[in-house]
């Protein structure tokens, strides 16, 4: 049982719209793996032992309060073709069930089986029979609810594909037809998960951007808005609000987690970012709290921050940031399910493994068989963060989250009661630190 010290008592909420997380501070584990710009096939979960080290990676979450993850199935691993092989799959789920976190399944995290065409209609049949045969899975393991992700981060995989060309297969100039194929899959998959497991759970995951033009250029301002408003696309797709003929409706678009770093603001023409540490701060920095009232707008549900972190000496002071435009989004009626940092545990770079970030609240070394080291200027901040919430696992476990689809048009949005509870103490943490420690 998890100390009670880290998860509150109930706070009450307005919305009919309950949480389907257990927790409203989440960890996620860098997943990718897809074939870089050099060819190789990038494995992030080996690459950081996280494969090895799941079930203490679990525990050291739980631990802090996490009890809700982000995680990935690897779908080039177990889809042999004419076979699946759970190798790689089923030591997670054990260790995720034995330490009782609820973990968020994307299926595809930038790559697939190799020699499989992505624009071919054997790719949506392919990842649907896949899709459908790891929702039985879990459901035959007792996870009568599971939370997918079917693709994440749909427009950053059609930019790094067929814009910046730093994926296989890199489609340079093919945007607009993989977006539509991706969409098309992500469809065919909620169908077939839902064939199995009715009561599961689909999460679409994007960045959340802000794009101006440069500021000697304000003729641009129209070309800047058009290429912002582009983060919606996938979605509108899914949900049948743009190319009704892709087969998209509204219930297809059921949860929605926005991802947001320091480098999601940028000038266009060129790319070059808005800097959020730089002194004073450029004022076509838009604030955190601003970009999730459009997105909520935009997207038409409860938002959650799917993933967030920043590098080296400067996590602290953005996990506090964020922890304040959190709550002043709030303020403004914005319906947050959560706050997911990502990673969690430390990863490198995808086409440099000596490169890691530092972005963790575990760092990582690689040469003392992966073992995680807390940071412990972040963890503190993250423990201020969470001492500010008053957030109950027992409300989120007892809520029923088949009565959560969402409605189709004109969904009340109303604004979750986070109240802070006086008494909340939770600065009893040296068994978490001492845990967390070293493997």
């Amino acid at each position: 049982m998890i100390n009670s010290n880290f998860i509150s008592k109930p706070a009450e909420r307005t919305s009919r719209f309950a949480s389907p997380f257990r927790s409203f501070f989440m960890g996620g584990f860098e997943s990718a793996y897809h074939v870089n710009i050099y060819g190789h096939r990038v494995d992030m979960i080996a690459s950081t032992g996280h494969d090895v080290h799941a079930r203490q990676d679990y525990a050291r979450a739980r631990e802090i309060g996490i009890v809700t993850v982000r995680d990935a199935i690897r779908w080039h691993l177990v889809d042999r073709t004419n076979r699946y092989d759970l190798s790689s799959f089923m030591p997670m789920l054990d260790a995720a069930l034995r330490e009782d976190v609820q973990v968020i399944w994307t299926l595809c995290h930038y790559g697939w089986p190799d020699n499989l065409d992505v624009f071919s209609s054997h790719f949506i049949d392919r990842f649907a029979n896949y899709s459908r045969f790891m929702a039985k899975v879990l459901v035959d393991k007792g996870v009568d609810a599971p939370i997918f992700i079917p693709f994440n981060e749909i427009s950053y995989l059609c930019h790094a594909i067929c814009t910046e060309g730093d994926i296989y297969p890199y489609a340079i100039g093919q945007d607009w037809e993989l977006k539509r194929q991706i969409v098309r899959a992500t469809i065919e998959a909620t169908e077939a998960i839902r064939s199995v497991a009715p009561r599961a759970r689909f999460v679409h995951v994007d960045p959340i951007i802000n794009v101006v033009p440069p500021v000697n250029r304000p003729d641009l301002a129209e070309e800047a808005a058009a290429r912002k408003q582009g983060q919606y696309e996938a979605a509108e797709m899914i949900a049948g609000r743009k190319d009704p003929e892709l087969g998209g409706r509204e219930e297809y678009l059921d949860l929605v987690g926005v991802n947001f770093y320091h480098a999601n603001q940028w000038e266009h023409p060129g790319d070059k970012t808005i800097f959020w540490h730089h002194t004073p701060r450029d004022p076509r920095w838009r604030p955190l709290h601003a970009l999730l009232k459009e997105a909520q707008a935009a997207y038409r549900r409860p938002l959650f921050i799917a993933e967030t972190s920043h590098v080296g000496i400067g996590r602290p002071a953005w996990a506090r940031e964020t922890l304040h435009e959190v709550r002043l989004a709030q303020t403004q009626d914005v319906n947050l399910y959560g706050v997911c940092l990502y990673p969690i545990v430390d990863r490198h770079c995808w086409t440099d493994y000596s490169h890691w970030h530092n972005s963790g609240i575990w760092d990582v070394n690689p040469q003392r068989g992966y073992a995680r080291t807390l940071s412990k200027e972040y963890f503190a901040a993250f423990q201020e963060m969470r001492d500010l919430y008053s957030w109950s696992d027992e409300m989120l476990a007892n809520h029923d989250a088949s009565q959560d689809s969402a409605d189709a048009d004109g969904m009340a949005l109303t604004l979750f009661d986070n109240s802070i509870e006086d008494d909340h103490d939770v600065s009893e943490a040296p068994r978490a630190v001492s845990m967390a420690d070293d493997i």
